[in-house]
């Protein structure tokens, strides 16, 4: 599960220490040479002594601290620095990180305490932190974790006795059922033309006009009369009458 605090790991902080005002004197018949000690983890650092700084020292020193998750305040102590006895302990005080970590930039007197939870005067700090650097590389680690993993390649795929299975084949395009006829020409094709001056349709050399039955003769005669018709012998004229009396008798 992912934490929603982005990752400080890495990140560095840029420390410095301005001065201390109203300090407690720790000194009965001289002025005191304070100096501050900052720490962080494994990380420890330490200003030069202010000689004769008494109450009100003044530093104006710079440090780069490296940042480590879970961890998101510093410890600062201030010390009176002796000569032959051992040094003095003026005050302390815990500085949390949460606002310069989210907008880039802090700058504040934190209050001192003695070990007896009294005020030891205060401590001026500026601290500055590249919120830009932080998100991107906070960015570039949730885009490398929820990138899409490739399955490695089996190695037993190339040496695989056995064929691919191939699939099914292809399926014919639609065809429609049954096809369709052809639409009919609006225009039929017209009959070939003849040559100029030839008969329509040419007739066999010496063959009559128009072109009669198989088997009868030439010209054509009326139905039940025989060609050539009878001469005048063979047919009296005028017909002979109706046998029987003419004039016919009286009923």
């Amino acid at each position: 599960m992912l934490s929603s605090t982005p990752s400080i790991q890495g990140q560095v902080l840029e420390l410095r220490v301005t001065g201390c005002r109203k300090l407690r004197d720790t000194e009965l018949f001289s002025r005191q040479d304070p100096y501050v000690i900052v720490e962080y983890a494994n990380t420890k650092l330490r200003t030069r002594t202010c000689t004769d700084g008494g109450r009100n020292p003044s530093f104006d020193e710079k440090f780069q601290i490296p940042l480590v998750d879970g961890l998101r305040e510093l410890n600062v102590l201030v010390w009176n620095s002796n000569t032959i006895n051992n040094d003095d302990f003026i005050g302390s005080c815990r500085v949390p990180l949460h606002k310069v970590l989210a907008s880039g930039y802090d700058d504040a007197s934190w209050p001192l305490q003695t070990r007896r939870m009294k005020s030891a005067g205060e401590v001026t700090l500026i601290m500055h932190f590249d919120v830009a650097a932080m998100k991107n590389k906070m960015g570039g680690k949730t885009g490398a974790q929820y990138a899409p993993s490739m399955p490695a390649p089996s190695p037993y795929a190339a040496s695989s006795a056995y064929p691919a299975p191939a699939g099914y084949p292809a399926a014919p395009p639609h065809q429609a059922y049954p096809a369709p006829y052809p639409a009919p020409s609006a225009y039929s094709t017209p009959p070939p033309q003849q040559p100029y001056g030839q008969p329509c349709p040419p007739q066999p050399y010496g063959q009559p006009y128009p072109p009669q039955p198989y088997g009868q003769p030439y010209p054509p005669q009326p139905y039940g009369q025989p060609y050539p018709p009878p001469s005048a012998a063979q047919s009296p004229y005028p017909p002979a009458p109706y046998p029987g009396a003419y004039p016919p008798r009286p009923y």
